[in-house]
């Protein structure tokens, strides 16, 4: 099995929180320890944002909706989400980062790339610096993160997922080609549980599987994506790690393990993405005044819905009004919806005036 080659080998930390949400509430209350927790939604209605890994053994997980995640697990108890707190803790998690590197690229407010090539401390190796890592945030916040640690990005993420909770592990450039070849679809990143099924039905169960399909096949099976696809079979992605890069846009979306029947229950599902989003917006310096919808069916028909604000921007009110209105634009018919997302754009800083457009 070739390896990667030495030259400008990057070293990539992919850090992860464990069960984020879930896991501050139960810090901050010793009386939910050990006890299954859902953060948001209730016994009657709602989505379930976060899940502690005790009600995760009863298969409870994020954007479920509460009348199920009761179902499996009636002894889960529901707190309401505190994201102010959240954000603070996050806050002081990425504090631990820069102690280390500038090169942080956020994902949300539990996870991060970090290129450590060239590191602060003037630790030898990136799995060192992880560890540190992974004892400062437990020192400062009390809870625990999962790290993994590779010279890209796709397999650092890969990686930080294969040993949770509180888990490090390493996937260095010899090791790469290989543990990809070996690596389960459903493992990559990436690849949804749809794909995974539409994969397995073409005779890819592992990453030596899809190996075997050129760029030109996957591009035609997969569309844009397949590109994807190709490089990361082959264990090669060479994205960089980005910090503060400027946002053209940013969104929150979800792809569900059943598809979602009903308007009701559809609706549902955007309010609680509408929420994540109002959330994300907070935590940045700018407005937004342009909100699209993206809708998936189960028969993979993906269809989108945009529309832009004048002389007014996007607030938590406007954004879940207008992401009715949107859904209430798209076709009215019986199949169910595999994959619903928000993204807002059309930026302007907070400290910036909106140019007013008069009509003559």
């Amino acid at each position: 099995m070739s390896s990667v080659s030495t030259d400008d080998i990057r070293k990539i930390i992919h850090v992860d929180m464990d069960a984020f949400y879930a896991s501050i509430e139960q810090r901050d209350n010793p009386e939910l320890q050990g006890k299954p927790v859902a953060v948001g939604g209730s016994r009657e209605r709602g989505v379930v944002a976060a899940a502690s890994y005790e009600a995760r053994k009863y298969g409870v997980k994020s954007a479920m909706p509460s009348k199920i995640a009761y179902s499996q697990c009636p002894d889960i108890i529901f707190v309401k989400p505190r994201f102010d707190v959240y954000k603070a803790v996050s806050k002081e998690i990425r504090e631990v980062f820069l102690e280390y590197t500038d090169l942080v690229e956020p994902l949300s407010l539990d996870e991060a790339y970090l290129d450590v090539t060239h590191n602060k401390a003037g630790l030898p190796s990136a799995t060192l610096i992880s560890r540190d890592i992974k004892k400062k945030i437990k020192e400062k916040t009390g809870l625990t993160a999962s790290a993994g640690v590779s010279y890209n990005k796709f397999l650092a993420k890969t990686a930080s997922d294969m040993d949770k909770p509180d888990g490090l592990y390493v996937i260095t450039p010899d090791q790469g080609p290989d543990f990809v070849e070996k690596l389960a679809i459903g493992r990559f990143h990436g690849i949804g549980k749809k794909t995974a099924e539409k994969m397995h039905r073409m005779g890819i169960f592992r990453g030596k599987d899809l190996k075997k399909y050129d760029l030109a096949s996957l591009t035609h099976i997969f569309g844009k994506v397949g590109h994807y696809y190709y490089h990361i079979c082959r264990g090669i992605d060479d994205r960089e790690v980005k910090p503060d890069r400027k946002r053209k846009s940013m969104g929150n979306e979800r792809t569900f393990d059943e598809d979602i029947y009903g308007r009701d229950k559809q609706l549902e599902r955007l309010m609680y993405i509408a929420e994540l989003l109002e959330e994300d917006l907070k935590r940045l310096p700018v407005r937004a005044r342009t909100l699209t919808l993206k809708l998936r069916y189960g028969d993979f028909q993906t269809i989108t819905r945009s529309r832009t604000l004048v002389n007014q921007w996007l607030d938590a009110e406007k954004i879940r009004q207008m992401a009715r209105e949107l859904f209430d634009e798209t076709e009215m018919d019986q199949r169910g919806i595999r994959l619903l997302g928000l993204s807002l754009s059309n930026f302007i800083e907070k400290n910036e005036s909106i140019q007013l457009t008069l009509n003559f």
